[in-house]
């Protein structure tokens, strides 16, 4: 993660701008006096600059749970705050140089606002989760001009690599999202998708509860998916192939099919480095043969006034409340110049959403995006909006 190792953290009269990033506001951890945030805009991108200053260093960062699409973005902000405040630094992971030419005209890296506000219906999609290198994801594109294909990953280096070879290879046809694929399936118009391909993710043996593949994975798979559509796992572990399978079979009726050590069209240099192992590798591919009812999510995530007091609201760190089907628990509380923000996270058990929540004089409103349209975050959202007004 781009960081700026730091001899002391210096704070400016806000909000301030300089060129094309501009601070709006700082909140201070009301229960950690060594963290501060810096609420930061890039282009048009906000997101949360953080500093932690303990004993034995200063860390100047990005914040985990708002850090924009575009790293080049988190780069300028670190460096134009450390000129803003004549910081003194003293180790840095930021290059200063300029942006990559080929990301300069990379136009795929999208935000999950984009696929909320209007999903592209247009034509078939098929969506790729944990692309990795990209080899597969860029190679079916490149095969597939009239089909739409969404890679979904999180890791920046793969990312950016990926954007490079879109513009290289002037594909026309991919968009690319940095988001947790449980909660993004949740958005996905019914019956839509050709094909979801799982290939290789990480198997998480000691915390089965991140695996991508699950009973609810499985069932918005089965939704999205049009007939015909396959849901397509490969992996080289094992126990993830077990556990899948089981999970899969789980369901009172499924079409799968099973294969071992199969040669596909392209793999990746992780598969080829097993092969040389001479470890196996397991497909499990799911055909959905059903038609869904359509996506219909109604509610908004609109708050009333808030009546509570800026101490009652403070008093909710640490508080949990669970109802059915979720749960909001309040993470952490800040104190602003006016007013408070409490960061929470809500929805379902099993895939909660991380936000803020900003409370000014009386008035509440997430930061610096609306949750995901869930049909667990409009219920956390209504008894969010209770426990506010009293």
């Amino acid at each position: 993660m781009p960081h700026l190792h730091i001899k002391e953290f210096k704070k400016i009269s806000l909000p301030q701008k300089d060129d094309a990033v501009a601070f709006h506001f700082m909140a201070h951890n009301v229960h950690h006096k060594d963290e501060y945030l810096i609420a930061t805009e890039v282009e048009g991108e906000e997101f949360f600059l953080l500093v932690k200053d303990d004993e034995k260093r200063v860390l100047l960062k990005t914040d985990k749970l708002t850090r924009p699409a575009s790293i080049h973005n988190v780069h300028r902000a670190l460096l134009g705050y450390a000129k803003m405040a004549g910081l003194d630094i003293i180790a840095s992971n930021v290059p200063e140089g300029g942006k990559n030419v080929h990301l300069q005209e990379a136009t795929a890296l999208k935000k999950i606002e984009y696929f909320a506000q209007e999903f592209p219906k247009d034509r078939e999609v098929r969506i790729e989760v944990g692309f990795g290198s990209g080899r597969h994801l860029l190679h079916q594109a490149a095969q597939n001009p009239d089909v739409l294909f969404i890679g979904i990953e999180i890791h920046r280096p793969s990312i950016e690599q990926v954007l490079k070879q879109i513009v290289i290879q002037k594909l026309d046809n991919v968009m690319v999202l940095d988001y947790d694929a449980r909660l993004f399936m949740e958005l996905v118009p019914s019956n839509l998708v050709g094909a979801i391909y799982v290939h290789f993710p990480v198997p998480w043996d000691k915390k089965p509860h991140r695996r991508v593949i699950s009973t609810n994975f499985i069932k918005e798979a089965r939704r999205v998916l049009k007939v015909g559509g396959t849901l397509e796992l490969r992996t080289d572990s094992e126990n993830y192939y077990a556990y899948s399978y089981e999970t899969f079979i789980a369901f009172d009726k499924i079409m799968l099919h099973i294969n071992k050590n199969k040669d596909i069209a392209v793999s990746s240099k992780y598969e080829d480095r097993w092969k040389k192992m001479e470890k196996n590798i397991y497909d499990v591919i799911m055909t959905n043969d059903e038609v869904s009812e359509p996506l219909v999510i109604e509610g908004d995530f609109d708050f009333d006034e808030v009546t509570k007091g800026e101490d009652e609201l403070l008093a909710l760190h640490n508080e949990t409340i669970r109802f059915e089907g979720g749960f909001i628990h309040f993470e952490r509380v800040y104190k602003l110049e006016e007013g408070i923000m409490l960061r929470v996270s809500m929805g379902s058990f099993d895939r909660p959403e991380h936000l803020y929540i900003i409370i000014k004089n009386k008035e509440a409103r997430y930061f610096p995006e609306l949750p995901l349209k869930s049909y667990a975050n409009i219920k956390a959202h209504r008894v969010l909006n209770e426990v506010f007004h009293g």
